[in-house]
This record gives C-alpha cells, sequence and structure tokens, in this order.
C-alpha cells in the first residue's frame, strides 16, 4: 500500500514561516508529480504548488513569490517552504502525489491525511 506522510504544519503568527513534508511509502515504481493543495473552512480546494519529477514548478498565484516547493526524488519527498504567511494562508495541506506503483501500468493519485496551518494575525 502506498502511503503518504506529511508533518510541519502547526500554528504561526502572520509574518512567520512554515516548512512542510511529506513523503510516501510503499511500492511506488515512478513519480510524476507531488503537488500541496490545501482547503480552508467553507472554501474549495485549491491547488497550492506542484513540481514535477524533471524539476518544473506551478504555484497559485496567491502564494508566488512567498512558497517554494521542493523535492527529493531519491526519498519519494516533497517539501514546502512558506514565508511571509497570511491569515488567509490558514487551512488544512495536503500533498499530493501523482505516481505508479509497482506492477501498475496507469498513473493513480495519492493524498496524505493533512496537516492543519494556521496563521494568526
Amino acid at each position: 500500500q502506498v502511503q503518504l506522510v506529511e508533518s510541519g504544519g502547526g500554528l504561526v503568527q502572520a509574518g512567520g514561516s512554515l516548512r512542510l513534508s511529506c513523503a510516501a511509502s510503499g511500492r511506488i515504481a515512478d513519480i510524476n508529480t507531488m503537488a500541496w493543495y490545501r482547503q480552508a473552512p467553507g472554501k474549495e480546494r485549491e491547488l497550492v504548488a506542484a513540481i514535477t519529477s524533471a524539476g518544473n514548478t506551478q504555484y497559485a498565484d496567491s502564494v508566488k513569490g512567498r512558497f517554494t516547493v521542493s523535492s527529493e526524488n531519491a526519498k519519494s519527498t516533497v517539501y514546502l517552504q512558506m514565508n511571509s504567511l497570511k491569515p488567509e494562508d490558514t487551512a488544512v495541506y495536503y500533498c499530493n502525489f501523482k505516481a505508479r506503483p509497482l506492477a501498475i501500468v496507469d498513473w493513480r493519485n495519492y493524498w496524505g491525511k493533512g496537516t492543519l496551518v494556521s496563521v494568526s494575525s
């Protein structure tokens, strides 16, 4: 079974920083994309940042210049460095892997359980 384990969430004051990490375990053969999503109460889930196995990155407009996504492909791990945090960044953050497990041809999406980031003013 492929599982994603997240860490790094917590409570921080506006202007502060947090670093999230997510590592995958299990029978993963290949990883296409690693990404971070977030969902605030009463809001729709949104893509925050993504990184491909080739190192190409994508960010939501609301976090550009403040957040940085990175990865260590050999460790099946993705990170999200969050700086200059704002109260509107408060949400549950989920990591997502588009990956192919062993003995499976097609790509599949895997999700972490989520980690809460709370930013106070």
